[in-house]
């Protein structure tokens, strides 16, 4: 599985970015696909993560919950992460990544990930 993310960006506070996570490789019907998010001396994050089969269930950090969106194409082999407000905070280096199994937040079980994509958030 080969994950690409883009969408990064600088915005103000209180700005909107999308970010986009094209999958390929194979069928990823049942996998869980999930952003998360790392800054320097930190470590990496869960944002939020979406399931590819039925109705897509969502998840979020509480962080995020009320103000990021994820949603999936299907068609496209595509999640995005919808970022409304956006705080000083949210800034960060962002991963896509790809589990085959399982449903959580643990960065390890995750087993796939693609490059980052850079969010700057100003105040």
């Amino acid at each position: 599985v080969q994950l690409q993310a883009s969408g990064g960006g600088l915005v103000q506070a209180g700005g909107s970015l999308r970010l986009s996570c094209a999958a390929s490789g194979r069928t990823l019907s049942s996998y869980r696909m999930g952003w998360f998010r790392q800054v320097p001396g930190k470590e990496r994050e869960f944002v939020s993560a979406i399931s590819w089969a039925g109705g897509g269930d969502t998840d979020y950090a509480d962080s995020v919950k009320g103000r990021f969106i994820i949603s999936r194409d299907n068609a496209k082999n595509t999640v995005y992460l919808q970022m409304n407000s956006l705080k000083p905070e949210d800034t960060a280096v962002y991963f896509c990544a790809a589990r085959r199994t399982g449903w959580g937040p643990e960065v390890r079980q995750y087993n796939y990930w693609g490059q980052g994509t850079q969010v700057t958030v100003s105040s």
